[in-house]
């Protein structure tokens, strides 16, 4: 198998992915436009106290379900991983409603809604989504072009679950407009929530975290090829020839490979290609991203009222549905932290209402919006993949998460190991000949 000299452009967990997979056969190279490795996987170290604890501000959570070739990846790392608890809260700015779905204590932690007719409506809504649903998706009964609002249309649905229930909780997912979920494809979405368990009551899925916090993985994977590592990297353009692809850098310098691998989102990718074909075009601008804004804090005012609603995930919902998912994550709960003296949070596109004097870190991670053209799109990967000297991966090409992501690098190995095959294949025929 001959080596080859191969560009990966992203550290990101699709990055890494290819570059631990590929570096045992191959020249690889992985470039970082940031100041470090990690893309969406980030751990702020925070002292408080003198002690310092160790708080996720990007991905956080995995499950033995889903997530099996992620576990794959970490499990020769000996990390270990922590159980923790997915709840999920709703705070209403407008009407004053609060639940936590956790148990029956916490949904009816804001009491008067055990007299609410509506909101047992939504409760039976939700039973009713749930038992429909899953009955929908294995009779093969979700038409593809099917938009959720279509779905909920189709089984006449309320309002209250819809607005204050589900479309909330796809919102926090995907960390998407309400407005946008809406237009998701009801069958991508159906699909999701069933393999997640989230369709079911009880026969759910255990999460974890990592001990230490998520970025305690990239050392120990990056570490066999951590000189081949280049962080603050600036690229113009990705030109591609013949016989070889050029990265040309910000000084205008020019790096020659044999092969390149776009581990970075699809928009990026397609700003990078200094002559994109039509279906890379198509393809790649099908699926674009929207920024969200991050604050690491310790304003527990961003947190439901009572402290009964409060939930791993609080959805915060508000006047603009059209406004990016607003939400804050209860890292004490998330990462089991017991012995802190404040209550860790990180707030999705909320900060003019987070305390500024208890704000601890600004971060911005850029999320893909899956709308109606995306499953057409990504159906369609091999018009663009290991074509040109060129290789796509991302979590953009499944669902959006981290094991879609490995998921999406195990394809480009895949496809350049296949090369090497047929490539090994020919050669020995000719020997023959």
């Amino acid at each position: 198998m001959s080596r080859k000299k191969i560009a990966i452009i992203g550290s990101g967990i699709s990055g890494l992915t290819a570059a631990a997979k590929l570096h045992p056969n191959h020249d690889i190279h992985v470039f970082e436009a940031n100041d470090i490795i990690g893309g969406h996987t980030h751990t702020e170290q925070v002292e408080i106290e003198g002690k310092t604890y160790g708080i996720n501000t990007g991905f956080i959570v995995y499950n033995d379900w889903v997530y099996k070739n992620f576990n794959e990846l970490m499990a020769p790392l000996n990390l270990k991983r922590v159980p923790t608890e997915m709840s999920f809260s709703i705070k209403d700015d407008i009407t004053g409603l609060e639940y936590n779905g956790h148990n029956l204590d916490t949904l009816f932690a804001q009491r008067r809604n055990l007299f609410s007719p509506k909101f047992y409506k939504m409760i039976k809504d939700i039973l009713k989504f749930n038992r429909e649903s899953i009955a929908d998706y294995n009779a093969n009964a979700i038409d593809e072009s099917l938009t959720l609002a279509e779905y909920f249309n189709q089984k006449n649905l309320g309002k209250m679950f819809i607005n204050k229930y589900i479309i909330p909780m796809g919102a926090a997912i995907w960390s998407s407009g309400e407005a946008d979920m809406m237009n998701f494809p009801a069958l991508f979405f159906i699909r999701f929530f069933k393999n997640h368990g989230l369709l079911s009551i009880k026969d759910r899925p255990q999460w974890y975290t990592l001990e230490g916090g998520s970025a305690a993985y990239l050392e120990p994977l990056s570490r066999p090829f951590k000189d081949k590592i280049t962080t603050s990297a600036r690229i113009k353009t990705v030109i591609r020839k013949a016989d070889s692809v050029e990265l040309v850098m910000e000084n205008n310098n020019k790096i020659t490979f044999d092969e390149v691998v776009f581990a970075c989102h699809s928009d990026q990718a397609l700003a990078l290609l200094d002559q994109p074909s039509q279906a890379e075009t198509e393809i790649l601008g099908a699926i674009p991203y929207t920024p969200n804004e991050v604050i690491l804090h310790t304003d527990e005012s961003l947190l439901p009222k009572r402290r009964k609603a409060w939930a791993a995930w609080n959805y915060h919902l508000g006047i603009d549905n059209k406004a990016p998912a607003s939400l804050t994550y209860n890292m004490n709960m998330l990462q089991s932290i017991e012995d802190a003296p404040v209550t860790f949070c990180v707030t999705l596109n909320r900060t003019q209402l987070i305390d500024p004097s208890k704000i601890i870190g600004r971060y911005q991670y850029d999320h893909p919006v899956f709308g109606p053209k995306t499953e057409g799109a990504q159906a369609r990967y091999h018009e663009i993949g290991n074509q040109q000297r060129t290789h796509f991966c991302g979590a953009y090409w499944f669902n959006g998460f981290h094991e879609d992501g490995v998921n999406s690098a195990l394809r480009v190995v895949q496809d350049i190991e296949s090369q090497q095959s047929s490539a090994g294949t020919a050669s020995t025929q000719g020997a023959h000949v």
